[in-house]
């Protein structure tokens, strides 16, 4: 081992180091890598720069904006309102029909783009068929895990694979060739989730969370850890509050709390003394959706939603979250009562005044490494953020800590605001307002001009007319060409932390093989299995499944994509076969819930723990690589 080979192994074990650790963005990681090989003297400027010209990422990019026409111009919503409602009402029909249907559109479009699009309505489906949505979700993400590997264009690593088989001097994978496993494998995915996965799936309480007027508060509260959190306050006549608005209040700024609602008490309680009223801890603030109907006009209390704008008056009562001190400070200073409500008293109103739901940060928000009040959360969406889980815990200070990928997020305000949100499917999916048996979606003409590129993509690349990365370029054009998808939202659409980490990681690849590290551990690991063909396919996909676990499953294909050509040619047997395991292995990233984007978010609209996604994912990657080893050499060998 030369002195070139161990810095090449050096850089190599911190970047994967500090992708398992997750505390540097992925790109930065791989760029940081990128310097690392050329300040070493590795690699010349030429030889790190090559990944960002190489046809892998420009065509991964060009799917991006392919996929987005695709979603924006309702197709995938039309699709996949026509596949749930083939389900029916039986949870097994409902599974087959979810994962087969998912697994397919995985195949032409985005893993996480199709399980975004998908996820509000499988809640809902969930609920209308009186069934946990964690008996579903965990299906949903390995569906679309799978389904990549139906076509050439349903995973980035597919895309890896086939340029470094070209790149070797042998073909490049056909459009569809890789469904000659694909298809398989999904529908083992099918019958083992039917037979035997389901057996594993958690029944968490969540079920009544997400649905439209028929919200669990109660579950909501606890699973946000809102208890003792929550107060109401009424303003005296003679508080200095009154005439101030919310910013020239500070409420926030100065105490840290948030105003969520604002209302006028009943006529009658106008009379009764504010002191003669025991202060009770509010539990219960969804209950107005539940109950819709339910109160009388006597009853009924004039709700809004706060702005910084809105004017504090007399005689209104504050509905505030923060600590019982910070309140109390609150109160003692600008003369409030105290006047919460009991544990029977509910906040009752109208369903369109009030809306309590769920939003899922996605891979390519914006709001990403910012904070809520960097953000302006409050003020640009018209809603009021009650708490912030991550994986399944609630954030301290949610106010200032920076968002990160599959936060959830617990939103209050008004219904025609919260209906808004939905229009942000770049930022966040919006899960509890999303319900089966609403608005039909329509296609119209973009959407069939967006279907017309989607096929002539696939046909050119079929035929092979022009090569793969030409035929998505020509796609993309068409659909900015023809306004299915604007060039700003092109642009947006492009998840640029992926393409820069692709780009940079190209050329660890490259160093790994001009200082013959590839060459070592392909050496050592014939060596190992002794020149016994299946005993490489199952190395393989036990290393490629490892690593597809911790770090992303294009990286991992990028790093071990020279390792298999090289084992492959030291052993004799055709490198096709054992790069098909590769791609199994890379698709096979349903083991933990950080393997892969789609399974961050399903983790907590499924309530799931970490150890619930391999309880029933840890079976079937073994049933994957016994049915791989048994059929890649028979098809590939």
């Amino acid at each position: 081992m030369n002195q070139d080979m161990i810095i090449a192994f050096l850089i190599l074990g911190i970047t994967i180091f500090a992708f398992v650790l997750d505390k540097i963005r992925m790109d930065i990681v791989a760029l940081l890598a990128l310097l690392s090989l050329h300040l070493t003297g590795l690699l010349t400027v030429n030889q790190v720069l090559a990944g960002f010209s190489n046809s892998t990422v420009i065509m991964i990019t060009g799917l991006f904006v392919v996929g987005a026409g695709l979603f924006r111009t309702g197709v995938a919503d039309w699709i996949s309102q026509k596949l749930l409602g083939l389900a029916g009402t039986d949870q097994v029909s409902l599974i087959i029909v979810l994962m087969a249907g998912t697994g397919l559109l995985s195949g032409f479009l985005s893993n996480t783009g199709t399980v975004a699009v998908l996820l509000p309505a499988v809640v809902a489906a969930a609920i209308r068929i009186d069934v946990a949505p964690s008996k579903l979700l965990i299906p949903l993400a390995v569906a679309a895990n799978v389904g990549g590997m139906l076509t050439l264009i349903g995973t980035p690593p597919n895309i890896v694979i086939s340029d470094a088989l070209e790149a070797a001097g042998e073909a490049p994978m056909g459009f569809f060739e890789f469904s000659l496993i694909g298809i398989p494998l999904l529908i083992v995915a099918v019958v083992y989730t039917v037979f035997i996965g389901r057996r594993f799936l958690p029944e968490n309480k969540t079920k009544e969370r997400h649905a439209r007027a028929s919200v669990s508060a109660e579950e909501l509260v606890q699973s946000y850890q809102l208890e003792q959190s929550l107060y109401r306050v009424r303003v005296r006549p003679e508080s200095k509050l009154v005439g101030k608005t919310l910013a020239q209040a500070a409420i926030g700024q100065d105490f840290g709390i948030s105003v969520l609602h604002i209302d006028y008490p009943p006529i009658e309680d106008e009379e009764e003394e504010e002191d003669s009223r025991s202060p009770k801890i509010i539990e219960e603030i969804a209950d107005r959706i539940r109950h819709r109907g339910h109160t009388s006009q006597h009853e009924a209390v004039a709700v809004t939603a706060p702005t910084a704008k809105t004017t504090i008056q007399a005689n209104q009562r504050l509905l505030l979250r923060g600590e019982l001190d910070a309140v109390s400070r609150l109160a003692l200073k600008y003369n409030l009562g105290m006047d919460p409500l009991s544990d029977e008293e509910r906040l009752q109103a109208e369903q369109d005044l009030l809306s309590l739901v769920e939003v899922l940060i996605t891979p390519r928000s914006t709001l990403i490494g910012r904070t809520l009040e960097h953000t302006n959360f409050a003020r640009k969406y018209g809603v009021q953020v009650l708490s912030v889980v991550r994986r399944g815990q609630p954030l301290a200070d949610y106010t200032t800590q920076k968002l990160a990928f599959g936060d959830a997020l617990l939103v209050t305000g008004v219904q025609k605001q919260v209906q808004l949100l939905q229009n942000e499917a770049r930022n966040f999916v919006v899960v509890g307002e999303s319900i089966a048996g609403g608005d039909k979606v329509q296609l119209n003409s973009k959407s069939f001009i967006a279907i017309g590129a989607m096929f002539l993509m696939m046909g050119l690349m079929l035929t092979k007319t022009v090569p793969a990365v030409i035929a998505v370029i020509i796609a993309a054009l068409v659909m900015v060409i023809a306004k299915c998808i604007t060039m700003e939202q092109a642009y947006r659409s492009i998840s640029w932390e992926s393409v820069v980490m692709i780009a940079a990681m190209l050329p660890m690849s490259t160093a790994l093989q001009e200082t013959g590290g590839a060459e070592l551990i392909a050496n050592t690991m014939v060596s190992v299995v002794g020149g016994n063909l299946v005993l490489l396919l199952g190395a393989m996909f036990i290393l490629t499944v490892t690593f597809t676990q911790v770090i992303s499953n294009t990286a991992t294909s990028v790093l071990l994509a020279p390792i298999a050509i090289k084992a492959a040619s030291d052993m004799g047997v055709p490198p096709r076969a054992v790069m098909m395991m590769v791609a199994v292995g890379a698709s096979t990233a349903f083991i933990t819930p950080i393997a892969s984007p789609v399974n961050m978010l399903v983790l907590n609209p499924g309530g799931y723990k970490f150890a619930d996604f391999s309880k029933g994912g840890l079976p079937l990657a073994v049933i994957f690589m016994v049915i791989s080893i048994i059929l890649v050499p028979l098809i590939w060998g």
